[in-house]
């Protein structure tokens, strides 16, 4: 921890008047001193033993007596319902213990084949999580600068009266969604549903920031933008190479299996610009430059290729490129170049490589340290192109581990509000919009009628990173007929983004804010807070919606490692918090299309209000969402598995056999939570695919190959995988694309489709059959995958570099490399928005930006706070974990200010930021390094903005936000932000 030691004694003698006793008095003046439990607790004023469940049972009877419900005080009814951890993205199952509608105690649930029985710290206190003190209780609307409470009744009148206005008067596209990656798969899908019925694409969430670059990358190379294997299938790893992860603090429980791993000999490689817990584990720790990941994974791959030590068969059989690739590399990335550029010697560089090389197979882990970048969809497939030539993709203990953030971001991208695509990754594209009409039941020009033209309906949304300049950019220049005028912030946390000080001036500007949120976010100090007189919008309107956390409604959310697990509703919605998806249906209500957006969904009464049933959101899309195969997963599945989480093997996820007591459901093969694709409908009883890509196993055991994405010829050469590359038990032993009604006549399948599934196929493809018989036939019949068998691609030629570039941040301390590495020249029109890369990169170092700035800033996550932190710094027991923000500087760069470990620190950046945060003396940065963590806000340039939030709302623990000072840069293909490597000072305070 990073406290502050408080002496219970003054100072005497000479040691009173001392520059190091000033110094120290004035750091204690402003940090919080080192206390124990009971004096914390008091001075946060949060009392002794306010956690325990005789306080917690006063909290809920209040919020149940507030509405008039009666608690019974006599017999006393106990159940244990189960859930799944609310933070990051591991999936650790939870067992609550439920006593007359109160939440008293839980326990990590041994049998999970996932947590094997842990938690983190946060996991561990996620019960306070929904019974937290401190959440929004009421709808509040900003008055005067104070936020007054008001009735459910006004808050949707008065929204929807405004939505109306704006759309009325600038077009349904001056309107943007930001959704949740803390909502569940059936709220994710719902949302996308409202903002398209709405009629724009400008909606986005979470995913945008952390891992749209991999998303991106990894589609582009093989197919699937996912983690191709699991956590559990680490054990079987030989070698486990991490670059840009601290697993250690951001998937805690996940490091679980990489010791079961590293017991049974498995080398541990971690790549990271600072020394992390992480790290601690490994058995080669590499200090790389931040931004040269390229380098360094081209610096592996000329050694793989001068040794001889790459899988030829597999690169001939499977992988297309790969030539052109190792040309590159053996040119360009030799031994002195890669350590010039990312400061790593030839040494070390050979031995990395051989351990990768020769203890297969081999997993490659990368989070966003990677993908946090302006060229983050290169070094995404710079990591590919390593596990291709190395032949450990769609091998059980190799492939991609990408570890995602949020406990349902996989869910929400898979089947969520993203600008570019519908659920599934369906694209804009009319035929997409019609294969969902068709399922949504509503009218396809009914749909298109909604959106300000047929051209804006097909058109990329704006993302999330940038919506601020949406707001700010000349009109002129935005490619849409509005600027935003009316921001949803429906569970995010605008700390998560960079250009905090532009966002301020952005949310000023509003005519409306909208905050749906459990804990207000920092959105609310922020929209309160006074700006500058010229930003400041007259008439604008800001709304807090108090949501109910998932512990309050059912639902399905999906691990990083693609499995689905249900969540049973735990307690009723405290105070006047609402589901999400009950607030979506009542926007709607208000809006007028509630009838099309709830058509297929019976209605349940939650507080006497009519609320969509989870169970059948999700089972509309099992009907539609057949790309990536969230179509097998049925309520009743999913259900089964949770109560029988003892029936699966934690390093395969196979139950080996077994039926549900209840229903008699045999699980016999499944894999647990049938991780995405389970093709099919869940009668096809397709198990899940465990590992992507695998072709040791038949596709109806999980099985599969790479998918036939990209056409199947490119320059006169051929796509498709090579004869004898297939899933085990195919009738075609030969490369071949997707299947569609075409295809399944020339080969004579089309008999093997029933008469109803002939009638639904026709003029289909695998993508948009309704009857899902060609997946059916193409399968359980003749064992192929649907989406063909193709050569995953070393070579992306409709990416800005067709073979990845290492390219300097925009942002940057090393003109000289500036030099070598240019950007991107700049965008016009991408993604809405003009887009400066060369620019900017240019000027910067014209300007000499580096002389005043000379420290490279990066970011990162602690094992005590999840996101924005918002919601676990609102948490006491977490709160006390961590009480400071703070930088991590090396001893020389603090010798070289005055700075002494603990002391006040002003660091500043080109933004015009200036963050007064602790400073943290270490060896784990390099002296041209600093690092924060960044869940912190609630203080401003060190001003404290309790006073800005709603009384009784605000984090226990408030700091600065790290973007608040981040700067300028955005991914080439993505629009990612680039946080991980940026330019600061410091100074003392």
């Amino acid at each position: 921890m990073l406290l502050t030691k408080k002496s219970s004694h003054a100072p005497q003698g000479a040691q009173a008047s001392s520059p190091f006793v000033h110094s120290l008095r004035r750091g204690l003046s402003q940090a919080l001193p080192t206390m124990d439990r009971r004096a914390f607790l008091r001075r946060s004023g949060l009392g002794v033993g306010v956690g325990i469940a005789a306080s917690q049972l006063t909290l809920v009877r209040k919020s149940q007596a507030a509405e008039g419900a009666k608690v019974a005080i006599g017999d006393t009814k106990v159940e244990v319902r189960r859930t799944v951890c609310t933070h990051c993205s591991v999936g650790c199952a939870v067992d609550a213990v439920v006593e007359n509608g109160v939440w008293v105690r839980q326990e990590p649930v041994f049998d999970s084949p996932i947590n094997l029985g842990a938690h983190c710290a946060k996991g561990a206190s996620v019960r306070e999580h929904g019974h937290g003190e401190y959440r929004l209780r009421y709808p509040m609307k900003l008055v005067n600068g104070k936020y007054e409470r008001i009735s459910w009744d006004t808050a949707l009148n008065e929204i929807t009266a405004r939505m109306k206005e704006l759309r009325e008067a600038s077009g349904p596209d001056s309107v943007y969604f930001i959704g949740s990656s803390k909502h569940s798969n059936e709220q994710s899908y719902l949302l996308r549903k409202f903002v398209s019925f709405w009629g724009s694409n400008n909606c986005d969430h979470q995913a945008r920031i952390c891992h749209s670059t991999t998303v991106a990358g990894v589609a582009n190379t093989w197919g699937y933008g996912a983690m191709t294997n699991s956590y559990n299938d680490m054990q079987n790893s030989k070698c486990a190479l991490y670059i840009g992860s601290n697993a250690a603090e951001a998937h805690p429980v996940s490091m679980l299996h990489m010791l079961h791993a590293k017991e049974n000999g498995c080398k541990m490689i971690v790549v990271d610009p600072r020394f992390t817990r992480t790290a601690a584990k490994a058995d080669e720790y590499v200090r790389i430059r931040s931004g040269t990941d390229i380098p360094f994974l081209f610096g592996l791959l000329y050694h793989i290729f001068k040794n001889g030590w790459e899988d030829k068969k597999y690169i001939n059989d499977r992988v297309y490129g790969m030539d052109k690739v190792r040309e590159e590399v053996l040119a360009k990335w030799t031994p002195d170049k890669v350590e010039e550029a990312c400061g790593v010697g030839e040494a070390q560089m050979y031995k990395v490589a051989e351990m990768m090389a020769k203890n297969s197979p081999a997993t490659l882990v990368w989070c966003m340290g990677q993908t946090q970048h302006s060229i983050g969809n290169a070094m995404v497939r710079a990591s590919c192109i390593v596990q291709l030539a190395l032949g450990n993709v769609g091998k059980s203990g190799g492939g991609a581990n990408i570890f995602r953030g949020h406990d349902n971001v996989q869910g929400a991208t898979d089947v969520g509000p993203n600008p570019d695509s519908l659920p599934g990754y369906y694209g804009l594209a009319e035929g997409s919009w019609k294969h969902f009409a068709n399922a949504w039941g509503v009218d396809f020009e009914w749909i298109k009628g909604r959106y300000a033209s047929p051209a804006m309906m097909s058109k990329n949304g704006i993302t999330v990173s940038r919506w601020i300049d949406g707001v700010l950019e000349k009109n002129e220049l935005i490619d849409q007929d509005s600027n935003l005028r009316g921001v949803f912030y429906w569970g995010h946390a605008p700390n998560s983004q960079t250009r905090g000080l532009e966002m301020k001036r952005a949310m000023d500007k509003l005519d409306l804010l909208v905050v749906v949120d459990p804990y207000p976010s920092a959105t609310a100090a922020m929209a309160a807070m006074p700006g500058k007189p010229e930003d400041l919008n007259p008439n604008r309107a800001v709304y807090l919606l108090p949501a109910c956390t998932q512990f309050e409604t059912s639902g399905s959310a999906t691990a990083s490692n693609r499995s689905l697990q249900w969540r049973e509703k735990v307690i009723e919605p405290l105070w006047e918090s609402r589901s999400d998806h009950m607030i979506m249906y009542q926007f709607a209500q208000k809006l007028g299309f509630d009838k099309e957006l709830v058509k297929n969904y019976q209605m349940q009464k939650v507080k006497g209000m009519d609320e969509p049933v989870p169970e059948d959101i999700l089972r509309e899309i099992n009907r539609c969402v057949w790309t990536i195969g969230y179509t097998g997963q049925s309520p009743e599945r999913l259900k089964a598995h949770m109560k029988n989480m003892h029936m699966f093997d934690v390093k395969t996820l196979k139950a080996k056999g077994g039926k549900d007591k209840e229903t008699g459901y045999d699980f016999t093969g499944d894999y647990f939570g049938l991780p995405w694709p389970c093709f099919g409908t869940p009668e096809m009883k397709h198990p899940g695919s465990p590992n992507l890509y695998d072709t040791s196993k038949h596709v109806m055991d999980g099985g599969g190959n790479f998918r036939a994405n990209f056409g199947v010829e490119r320059d006169g050469v051929n796509l498709l995988a090579e004869d004898g590359s297939h899933s085990v038990g195919a009738d075609l032993t030969t490369g071949y694309p997707e299947f569609d009604h075409v295809l399944l006549k020339k080969l004579g399948w089309w008999a093997d489709l029933t008469e109803a599934e002939q009638k639904a196929a026709e003029g289909k493809n695998w993508k948009t059959d309704p009857s899902g018989g060609i997946i059916r036939v193409a399968m359980k019949v003749h064992g192929c995958h649907p989406f063909g068998n193709a050569k995953a691609r070393a070579v992306v030629w409709n990416f800005p570099d067709p073979i990845p570039q290492h390219r300097e941040p925009i942002y940057g301390t090393r003109p000289d490399l500036v030099a070598k590495y240019p950007t991107h020249d700049d965008k016009n029109a991408f993604w809405r928005l003009p887009t400066l890369y060369k620019s900017l990169q240019q000027k910067n170092v014209a300007d000499k930006v580096y002389e005043k700035y000379p420290l490279i800033l990066s970011s990162g996550r602690l094992v005590e706070y999840e996101g924005g932190g918002e919601e676990t710094r609102s948490n006491p027991w977490l709160a006390e974990l961590q009480q400071e923000s703070f930088v991590e500087i090396n001893p020389k760069t603090a010798a070289d200010r005055g700075i002494r470990n603990g002391e006040r620190v002003w660091l500043s950046t080109p933004t015009g930021a200036r963050l007064n945060v602790q400073a943290l003396v270490t060896e784990r940065v390099a002296p041209d390094t600093c690092w924060m963590p960044f869940h912190f806000s609630g203080r401003w340039q060190g001003q404290d903005m309790l006073a800005y939030y709603p009384k009784g709302a605000a984090p226990v623990v408030r700091g600065e936000a790290v973007n608040t000072a981040t700067t300028y840069g955005y991914d080439s293909v993505t629009m990612m932000q680039e946080t991980k490597t940026t330019i600061c000072n410091v100074e003392r305070a």
